[in-house]
């Protein structure tokens, strides 16, 4: 049985020979981590500091968040980063990790808003007449759970550029994490999907009925089922070619 996630089904939906590469001939990647990977990741992890704390109920200050990103980032970072762009340097994205924090805290501290877990993982089995058969695996970044309105919120932080009401409306990955929070929480009032876009200091939120979770559901039942019948996995060679970690493997990459 494979336990499928929204970035293995993406992966495929960018391109079923990236998909192949990754997931099926299990290829070493040429290039470990993007810079922009990692400014995301140690971003996640600086966050996740935070509200982990706060479920403590300790507060973090700014300069303590500040001095936690910096150790992280020194800790971890190597060489083997790649630095896509090369107009721009890794001392660039550190810096805007650092507005990125220094901004979110001060629209958000003291963090009291009862987050009640950060990175829960979630397993969502999509067909209960076939159990087991199309499983999904997810992690939130942050779970809320307001006691007067009984309402969940799913948050998500984002590096990278916005994205339009329209497309959230339609965004899959936050949507299949509410699927798991209902199972959960059968007696929760609602579920809101919010994102919060650092590179403008942005919080952008959708919802979703049960009709558009259950078509969903049909959705991606349909998208795996298309997965394991394929056996010819062609490139779609595109503008996301070139932050892809397996250019080497490939001749239709788009230069």
């Amino acid at each position: 049985m494979v336990l499928y996630s929204h970035s293995r089904l993406s992966t495929f939906e960018q391109c079923p020979l990236k998909f192949k590469f990754r997931y099926i001939d299990k290829l070493e990647p040429e290039i470990k981590q993007s810079i922009e990977g990692f400014l995301g990741n140690k971003v996640h992890d600086s966050l996740e500091f935070i509200y982990r704390e706060a479920c403590k109920g300790r507060t973090v200050e700014l300069d303590e968040l500040i001095e936690f990103y910096i150790q992280v980032w020194n800790k971890e970072y190597t060489n083997e980063i790649k630095v896509i762009k090369e107009e721009l340097n890794a001392e660039h994205y550190f810096e805007k990790g650092v507005k990125f924090l220094i901004d979110y805290f001060t629209e958000n501290y003291p963090f009291k808003d009862n987050t009640i877990a950060v990175e829960k993982q979630i397993i969502i089995d999509l067909d209960k007449e076939n159990p087991g058969k199309y499983k999904l695996q997810g992690f939130i970044d942050r779970l809320v759970h307001n006691k007067d309105t009984n309402i969940f919120e799913i948050h998500d932080y984002k590096t990278g550029q916005i994205k339009t009401q329209e497309d959230l409306d339609k965004d899959r990955q936050l949507a299949l994490y509410s699927l798991g929070i209902r199972e959960s929480f059968p007696e929760a009032a609602d579920i809101h999907l919010i994102w919060h876009f650092l590179d403008l200091n942005k919080k952008m939120s959708s919802r979703r009925t049960l009709e558009e979770l259950n078509q969903l559901k049909q959705e991606i039942i349909n998208l795996i089922n298309k997965i394991e019948s394929t056996s010819d996995f062609q490139a779609n060679p595109g503008n996301l070619c070139k932050w892809c970690e397996f250019q080497g493997y490939c001749d239709s990459r788009e230069e």
